[in-house]
């Protein structure tokens, strides 16, 4: 993976930054941004399963209170099943321009690190048995290839089991 070697890497994005500082080694993946393409659409572009590569989805409680779920590319989040792992109500996911002003990335490019303030982030659990994960790397079209275990190293992720399909 090389963490030091710059000239693999795109432009540095927040997330990036913060992996940088955080001392993860990960390797950058660039690839050709598919407009609601999802995580299929990276996922065959990179030659990789789908199941490994990692959706970063914006919810928010029923006081609006924003939180970051990190889940399996074919895979959904049942909103009850986190509700109930949350101990709250309910929970849903935030519009595009709510996701982006709590996150700070545009949907589709949102990534889990460097986030524009501090959120709660919960993980699949099943995502930290992987031995390799593809994360959005802080802009649309840029994955960033690295252990799962950054989610809870760096992102001090909870991890919780709501995943449907």
């Amino acid at each position: 993976m090389g963490r030091k070697n710059r000239k693999d890497r795109a432009a540095a994005t927040a997330a990036t930054r913060m992996l940088d500082g955080a001392g993860v080694d990960y390797e950058s993946c660039p690839y050709a941004y598919v407009e609601r393409g999802g995580t299929r659409a990276s996922s065959q572009a990179l030659g990789v399963d789908e199941h490994a590569v990692i959706k970063t989805l914006v919810f928010q409680d029923e006081r609006k209170r924003p939180l970051i779920i990190c889940q399996h590319g074919d895979r959904e989040v049942s909103a009850k099943a986190l509700a109930r792992a949350l101990g709250v109500k309910a929970v849903q996911p935030c519009a595009p321009d709510v996701a982006q002003r709590h996150s700070g990335y545009k949907v589709g490019g949102t990534s889990p690190f460097g986030l524009r303030k501090p959120l709660p982030v919960l993980v699949e659990s099943s995502v930290l048995s992987l031995p390799r994960i593809w994360i959005n790397g802080g802009g649309r079209g840029f994955l960033v290839a690295l252990a799962p275990q950054a989610l809870v190293s760096v992102l001090d992720a909870t991890p919780v089991s709501v995943a449907r399909g």
